[in-house]
Formats: structure tokens, C-alpha cells, sequence
């Protein structure tokens, strides 16, 4: 890669992961599930105006839209409201890299080869090390909520893999209107009109500051920037940055929030690092002669990006070639 497209890719990630920190931020100022829904109505307005409908069928938009918005968005900010330290979600989402493989092998067919395996395992073991530290210095209620978050993130994953949007940054904003309405509905059921009323009549500046960030920096800004990259280089190239997502954010936890890790997070790092970069390793080339192997023909790496959440960003041989048949 160019340096100037290097510097690109770990600036999209330093972003993605102080969002983090400016999620626990927005978090003082709203409930989460309705700063969940103030994220996505700013992300799918005015833009949705502006783009064409995605040329998939409706139920990919809102499964994804559903998927990604209320299961991950949701649980993640439910999680780190419920005391999930920002830093620490940073880094159990990578996770969803795991969940994302298992779920293609079970609707996609999608087989792991025997480092994907070994990733996997790799990564599920720094799980184990981050949930014994949690457990004893945490509330693992919410750790827990962080981790269906990442499947969640799996599932949208897949979803948007069948989907295969030709335009997937309309295909991004259109989704992210489907969850504004069913949050804002979980907002006034759950955390109650008054407490909603409160917050958007108290709206200050970091308040606002927050909304910005998450609805316009770490998506559309993020989305278009890695978007582009992956569309000069191939995704094993570009897709590997993403690993530092949690390094930006649990150093600028520990920065701006006063975060410490400890010396098991480390390790449940290193771990997790480790699985999914040997999860999302590209497999090698299929020799002469021999049949395709269908995990080979989609994006390897792709699972990682967040939080556009791994929109299909693909070349349009490569989207061709996904296409189901």
C-alpha cells in the first residue's frame, strides 16, 4: 500500500477505536438505546435522500438493519452503560470475527480451513481470560451483553455476505434506518419517556459532539475511507489494520477515561488479536486444475471492520463472483 493509504487505514482505525471512549461519553448524557437510535437516524438522514435504493431484496436491509442496529449498536451500548469498560468492548467485539465464521459454516456452507480452526480456538481462549478477569473485577452481566453483541455482529456479517450490495454505501445508509424506529420503541418502553424527554431537552455540547462522532466519523467518514481502500487493494491487505482497533481503544481508554488493564486483559488480548488475525487469514491459492473452494471466493478479512460493520466492500469481480446463483 501507498503510505499516504497506510496512513489512511490506521487513521479509520484510531477512529473506530476512540469511538469507544465517545460512546461511554455520549452514554452520560442519553440512555443508550435511545443515543442508539439518535446514531442511526443521523447516519440514515439526509443521506438516505441523496443515494438510490440498494438494489437487494428488502429483507437484507432489514435483517441487516435489524441485526446490526439493535442486536450489536444495542446490547454494545446497553452493555458499557450496565459497566462494561469501553476499552475492554473494544477489544471482546473483535470476537465477532469467530461467531462470523461459525455462522457461515452453518447457513453458508462456508468451510474453516485448519488455521481458521486454530484462530478460532485461539481467540475463544483469550475470551475465557477476559471473562475470568471481568468476572472478578466486573459485573459479568454486562460482559455478557457485549459478547451476543458480537454475535450479533456475526450475523449481520453473514446476512450482508448473501446480500452482496453492488452499492454498499447506500446499502449502509438504507440499513441504518430500519433500527432507528424499533430502539426509539425500546427506549420508551425500557427507559421511559421522561428519561428520553430529559435528555434530548438537556442536549449540550459534548452531548452533541457524541452523536456527530459516532453517526458521522466512525460511519460514514470510516465507511467511505475503508470502503475506498478496499477497492484499490485486496481485502487481506487492508483488513489486517483493523486489528488495531482495540489497541486505539483501550489505549485512549485508559487515556481519556482513566481505564486501567490489567495484566490479564493483556494477555485476553494478545490472545484475541492473535485468533482473529489467523481466523481472517487468506487462504492459499487454489491450485490448477482444481475446483474452487466457495469460503475461498468471499472477502477474507472483511469480518473485521467496524463500525460499518463489514458491508460487502468488495470489488465488483470479486461482489460478482459472492453472487448466489
Amino acid at each position: 500500500m501507498k503510505p499516504a493509504h497506510t496512513g489512511l487505514a490506521v487513521l479509520v482505525a484510531a477512529l473506530w477505536g476512540v469511538n469507544f471512549v465517545v460512546i461511554d461519553i455520549g452514554l452520560a448524557h442519553f440512555p443508550p438505546l435511545l443515543f442508539c437510535a439518535l446514531r442511526f437516524l443521523l447516519a440514515a438522514l439526509p443521506a438516505i435522500f441523496f443515494v438510490g435504493r440498494p438494489r437487494v431484496a428488502w429483507r437484507w436491509v432489514v435483517g441487516v438493519g435489524l441485526a446490526l442496529g439493535v442486536g450489536k449498536f444495542g446490547l454494545l451500548f446497553v452493555g458499557i452503560n450496565a459497566g462494561m469498560p469501553a476499552g475492554l468492548s473494544s477489544l471482546v467485539l473483535q470476537v465477532q470475527s469467530v461467531f462470523t465464521a461459525v455462522i457461515a459454516f452453518a447457513f453458508l456452507r462456508e468451510r474453516p480451513g485448519r488455521v481458521r480452526v486454530l484462530g478460532m480456538a485461539v481467540a475463544l481462549a483469550g475470551i475465557a481470560v477476559a471473562a475470568v478477569d471481568e468476572g472478578g473485577s466486573g459485573p459479568m452481566g454486562a460482559f455478557a451483553l457485549v459478547l451476543v453483541a458480537a454475535v450479533f455482529w456475526g450475523v449481520s456479517n453473514v446476512l450482508t455476505r448473501k446480500a452482496s450490495p453492488e452499492a454498499p454505501f447506500a446499502f449502509m445508509v438504507w440499513s441504518s434506518a430500519v433500527p432507528v424506529l424499533p430502539l426509539l420503541a425500546l427506549s420508551l418502553v425500557f427507559e421511559g419517556p421522561d428519561r428520553d424527554a430529559e435528555a434530548l431537552s438537556s442536549l449540550d455540547l459534548p452531548g452533541a459532539g457524541a452523536i456527530l462522532y459516532v453517526a458521522l466519523v466512525t460511519t460514514l467518514f470510516g465507511f467511505t475511507a475503508w470502503s475506498g481502500l478496499l477497492r484499490r487493494y485486496d481485502a487481506s491487505r487492508v483488513a489486517p489494520y483493523s486489528l488495531l482497533v482495540p489497541v486505539f481503544g483501550m489505549s485512549s481508554a485508559t487515556l481519556f477515561l482513566g481505564e486501567q488493564v490489567s495484566a490479564l486483559q493483556w494477555c485476553a488480548g494478545a490472545l484475541l488479536v492473535a485468533g482473529v488475525a489467523l481466523t481472517s487469514r487468506s487462504p492459499s491459492p487454489t491450485p490448477r486444475g482444481s475446483a474452487p473452494d466457495p469460503a475461498a471466493q468471499s472477502p477474507q478479512g472483511l469480518d473485521l471492520v467496524c463500525p460499518a460493520q463489514r458491508l460487502a466492500l468488495t470489488r465488483p469481480d470479486e461482489q460478482e463472483a459472492m453472487r448466489p446463483r
